[in-house]
Order: structure tokens, then C-alpha cells, then sequence
């Protein structure tokens, strides 16, 4: 991973858009600030409208993007809801402002295609928020992978999974974007970081088995468990479960080779290998800050930006992902509602 947190080193920048006025919006709010105190950020509403809650970290709101792309900024970041990506992403790609897209880059495939060839044809900067892949661990998993450590791999077993009503607290989760079909919601969009990073670490899959399922507890519009199963082109089979119910919140990998099985607890940043003769705890960082894989994101952004070293998820990336869920989506079977 290319980024370094001194503030001296890296790229100054004085005025930057954020749309969205969400949690994740104001988190990058807040932690370009962190970085740059004395940044001026202009703030655009997802939907032109402003909201009965107060936009924090920010200097001045602009309701129209076309105007506050006259504003002459540096980097722009959209935090809006996925469906509306491509509409806020075009014009500021199309006007050469380097771009941090969140998560997931659009959602659908259309819509992500397009933004790659505005992209391609501009040259303009762009990067996907999929914050995971800064974590401690998963920088150490990608690491372990690649040195063969457990050798050939067979099985993967991806699981996440947390109470939505415990998401946000001061929201009901029927009106979160997560409930709303027209808002990108559903686990498969919400908790695609999985999808992304399974991808990256054992590259690209395709879909032998998808299940999805809602329930009376929740009783959403979008599906609230999804379970799938995928396989790589070197015969790896992933299953992977996503929930929206788990009482205690749970995000786990695990990998099974011919010299060992790895088990990597994300929330609390601790990998674990276990052979025949031993079990080692390869890393442990329990009580690491999780900010610092956002502030991580954004610099890594910003050395793109600058044309350094960096690792970056590109559109074409973020696409494969948005690609794997229409898959599993055309795929799917609908389960029982229970």
C-alpha cells in the first residue's frame, strides 16, 4: 500500500466538493478536514434539497453540482447513493476533477460502463471508496496469499452480517438507504466490500449457486440474506453470506490450501494459521482505529492524483464487482421468507 499520513508529504489541496449529506459524506467531511484544516469544502445534497439536519464540516452548500463545479476545486468525492453516482460522477469527470467514487462505484453495470469511457476518454483521476482493502489485515492477508503460505487454495468462506436497526441509531432502518430498493439497497450493494475483496484476492469469480432472502423481521423490500456460492478460474470455491440480521455484529474470511487453513477476523484485525503441527496468530491489532483505513483512502486517492505510487481501486475494478452481482442477482433463486 502506497501512503504515508505525514501531513508534509502530501498532496495541498484548498477547496474540494463532497456530495451527500449521509454518514459516509460526513465522515470524508470530517476527515478532510483532519487532514487539511484550512480546506474549504462545499457540500452538495445528493438530491439538490437540503435536509432538517445540519451539514457539518463544511463552508458552504451548493444545491446545484453544475455550480459548484464553476467553484474551480481540486478533488470532488460522491457519497450519495449508489444509484446516483454516475448522474454527479459524469459532469465532474467530464470537467477534469479527480474523483473519489464510494461504494459501489454505481448500481448497475450500464451505468459503471459508462463512467469508464468518460474516464478513459478524459483522463481525469478516479478512485472507488472500498475502504477494506486498507485495513492492517487485509493488507497482510493479500500479502500471505501471494507468498503460498498455505499453499493451493480450495476453499474460501466469506461471512458478514449485522443488525440494521443497530446500523444507525438515530434512524429508523426502514427509511435508510440500506431498506431502499430505489436507493441502492439489499446486502448484495450495501456489503459488496466482499465481493470486492474476494476478487482481489483470489481473482475473478463466477457463480455456481445464489440464494436470497428476506424476512418478517425486518421486513424490507430488498433481499436481507444472500448466500452464494462462487468459483475462480483456478477451481477455488467461495461461499459467501450476507445478512442484515446478525445480533452481534460478525465479518470473517477464512481460507482452506494444502498446507493449512488461515482465519481472518476483519473487525478486530487479528489472522490466524493453522497446521497440522501448530496454530500461530499472525497478526493481532484489536482496538485499531478503523478511521485511519478512510484518512488511508483518501491519501491513497491523493497520490493518484499526483501520479505517485499508489493502490487505488479503479473503475474497471469496481465494474467487476458490480458485474458479479447482476450475476448473482440473474442467478438467485428467491429463498423462503421466514
Amino acid at each position: 500500500m502506497y501512503f504515508n499520513i505525514l501531513n508534509n508529504d502530501i498532496m495541498k489541496i484548498t477547496k474540494a466538493i463532497v456530495i451527500g449529506n449521509g454518514s459516509i459524506a460526513l465522515r470524508h467531511r470530517k476527515n478532510l478536514k483532519l487532514l487539511f484544516p484550512d480546506l474549504f469544502i462545499i457540500a452538495v445534497p445528493a438530491r439538490g434539497e437540503i435536509s432538517n439536519q445540519n451539514i457539518e464540516f463544511a463552508d458552504q452548500i451548493i444545491l446545484d453540482l453544475k455550480e459548484a463545479i464553476k467553484e474551480k476545486v481540486d478533488i470532488a468525492i460522491v457519497a450519495s447513493p449508489a444509484p446516483f453516482h454516475a448522474m454527479h460522477a459524469k459532469p465532474l469527470l467530464i470537467a477534469g476533477i479527480p474523483s473519489l467514487i464510494e461504494k459501489p462505484v454505481t448500481s448497475n453495470v450500464q451505468d459503471a460502463q459508462e463512467l469508464i469511457k468518460i474516464q478513459v476518454e478524459t483522463g481525469t483521476p478516479t478512485s472507488i471508496g472500498y475502504c477494506l482493502r486498507y485495513l492492517p489485515s487485509s493488507i497482510k492477508m493479500k500479502e500471505l496469499l501471494e507468498q503460498g503460505i498455505i499453499g493451493n487454495i480450495y476453499n474460501a468462506f466469506v461471512s458478514v452480517g449485522q443488525y440494521l436497526p443497530d446500523w444507525r441509531v438515530s434512524k429508523k432502518y426502514q427509511n435508510s438507504v440500506s431498506s431502499k430498493k430505489n436507493l441502492g439497497g439489499g446486502v448484495l450493494l450495501e456489503l459488496s466490500h466482499e465481493i470486492d475483496y474476494i476478487q482481489w484476492l483470489l481473482g475473478l469469480m463466477r457463480v455456481q449457486y445464489a440464494q436470497l432472502r428476506s424476512s418478517s423481521e425486518l421486513n424490507l423490500e430488498v433481499e436481507e440474506l444472500a448466500d452464494v456460492v462462487l468459483v475462480s478460474d483456478t477451481g477455488t470455491v467461495c461461499n459467501i453470506h450476507l445478512d442484515f440480521l446478525q445480533k452481534k455484529a460478525s465479518r470473517t474470511c477464512s481460507f482452506i490450501g494444502e498446507k493449512g487453513k488461515l482465519e481472518w477476523d476483519l473487525l478486530s484485525n487479528k489472522i490466524e494459521l493453522h497446521t497440522k503441527k501448530s496454530s500461530v496468530c499472525l497478526l493481532n491489532k484489536i482496538g485499531w482505529d478503523s478511521n485511519q483505513m478512510y484518512l488511508s483512502l483518501l491519501l491513497d486517492f491523493l497520490n493518484l492524483v499526483e501520479g505517485r505510487k499508489n493502490s487505488s481501486i479503479d473503475l474497471e475494478q469496481a465494474t467487476k464487482t458490480i458485474e458479479l452481482i447482476e450475476s448473482i442477482k440473474t442467478h438467485a433463486i428467491q429463498g423462503v421468507k421466514q
